[in-house]
């Protein structure tokens, strides 16, 4: 670094300004594409990066590392097209939408979605495994059910992402523990401060929504049964349907290797559909690659002509290229991230932040907008977690507050936001695979936002705040270099 220049606060902005501006007015006002924004954000970081002196080998390496690291997750997302796909070529989704059409009342359908992927979440601690399996079926029956599957999206990536926050099988709680200097179940004690009220109140708003006219009017049941008489006459229902989602939870719980394990429950749900269901291996094939189609069961000699045509909106989706699109946005976002790393402005912005701290409501507050603003400008959930508690670890323990304060604000901030920013890994995932826009499911993903209210009423209250004996540590800690944002 030393011969390289050194960014100033106000140089340091530029690239926040210039990705917020245009992610702000170009997608949220024009409704432009978010990729050639996202590139348009790199090229300026790219422009502040050569002024310092680096060169374009220099930068492409930082974007190289960075979609290295990001590459296991890349490869879950294309698995994820390929798993939806052949759970249609068997039966499995439909199978599980059949029996949610008859059982789950439309009025209970949010509450349903919430409590179900919750329970699944807790169990696994994975977030993208409840949200996969459960939650893709849990939205085929809220379009069954003429629910907003907007308000579907945002129930169940609410419940997700609870489970992922607390369960002690989750890696994001583990690893906030870790970089807070903090043990797991202190650390999930504390969690339950802003976790439980976020949840009961998100639990209260599905319910009352469900039970008035903010969720319009649903399916009429005359509607429900002819789309489970349209199921019933395509596939051949058994309860060895559900054997592919139980071995993706079994392999979740003992924490088996992900990919292997998704791609053998594809495996699995082709031999289903083919001997179950009548269709062939090409066919299956077909379905993990390009997704699968209602006319496949054409050349079994079953008719879908007069199928109403909510059935073929519900089953005709998945396949591994049914991802590539968001394998692109994937691509743009951590070309901007890996050149942001390589001039450290995150870095000069949060130390001249924690200068202006003075009170545990200020520093909480800065904590949050750090954490957030980490996590958006990395598109990287762990970074979001680890840079923040690195660098105001040392303020905490300055004004005596123990450390899992700051472990649960960093997770309050970042594990549990990170699904709501369009552009981060679990953004894209949770869009792509439950088929809804990232801010259309926001509004209404109250468990994931609710809990930064939480921690700032109690920041500046005093209440649910874990005090300790003040440290002589000094309040501001800085990363060595750039260390954490390049390796």
């Amino acid at each position: 670094m030393h011969d390289k220049r050194m960014l100033s606060f106000g140089s340091s902005l530029l690239p926040i300004i210039a990705m917020l501006t245009l992610l702000i007015v170009g997608y949220g006002v024009m409704g432009l594409r978010i990729e050639p924004l996202l590139l348009c954000s790199a090229a300026v970081t790219a422009v502040l990066a050569y002024w310092q002196g680096y060169n374009w080998d220099e930068m492409i390496h930082a974007i190289v590392n960075k979609l290295a690291k990001a590459m296991p997750v890349m490869m879950i997302l294309i698995c994820v097209g390929g798993l939806i796909g052949t759970w249609m070529f068997s039966g499995t989704i439909p199978y599980m939408v059949y029996w949610g059409l008859k059982l789950i009342n439309p009025q209970y359908i949010l509450i349903a979605a919430f409590l179900i992927t919750s329970l699944i979440s807790v169990c696994t601690g994975t977030s993208w495994g409840s949200a996969g399996t459960v939650g893709v079926a849990l939205m085929g029956v809220a379009s069954g059910l003429d629910v907003p599957i907007a308000a579907a999206a945002g129930a169940v990536v609410s419940g997700a992402y609870f489970g992922d926050k607390i369960s002690p099988l989750s890696d994001s709680t583990n690893f906030a523990a870790i970089v807070s200097d903090t043990t797991l179940y202190v650390h999930i004690r504390h969690l339950m401060y802003t976790t439980i009220p976020s949840f009961l109140l998100a639990g209260v708003v599905y319910l009352i929504a469900g039970h008035s006219g903010l969720m319009g009017e649903v399916a009429t049941p005359a509607r429900v049964i002819e789309i489970i008489t349209a199921l019933e006459s395509l596939y051949h229902f058994n309860v060895v349907l559900l054997l592919p989602p139980a071995l993706v939870l079994w392999g979740a719980i003992a924490k088996k290797p992900v990919i292997p394990l998704m791609l053998s429950a594809c495996l699995l749900a082709i031999v289903l559909g083919v001997a179950l269901q009548g269709l062939n291996i090409r066919q299956g094939l077909d379905a993990f690659m390009d997704g699968f189609h209602l006319s496949m069961f054409n050349a079994q000699g079953v008719t879908t002509d007069g199928i109403m045509a909510d059935v073929p909106r519900l089953l005709n989706r998945g396949g591994l290229f049914s991802m590539m699109s968001t394998i692109l946005l994937v691509f743009c976002a951590f070309s901007f991230a890996g050149i942001l790393s390589l001039t450290g402005a995150l870095e000069v912005i949060i130390n001249r932040l924690l200068t202006i701290v003075h009170s545990t409501g200020q520093l909480i507050a800065a904590t949050i907008g750090t954490t957030i603003l980490v996590t958006g400008a990395t598109s990287d959930g762990k970074l979001a977690l680890l840079i923040p508690a690195e660098l105001f670890k040392g303020a905490y323990l300055r004004m005596g507050l123990d450390t899992k304060n700051l472990a649960r604000t960093i997770e309050d901030a970042g594990t549990v936001i990170e699904p709501l920013i369009p552009w981060t890994a679990a953004g894209v995932y949770m869009a792509s695979t439950l088929g809804v826009s990232t801010l259309e499911l926001l509004p209404w993903a109250i468990q994931c936002y609710a809990a930064i209210f939480f921690a700032l009423i109690y920041g500046f209250t005093g209440f649910g705040i874990a005090k300790v004996t003040p440290s002589t540590e000094p309040a501001v800690e800085t990363l060595s270099g750039n260390e954490e944002f390049t390796q």
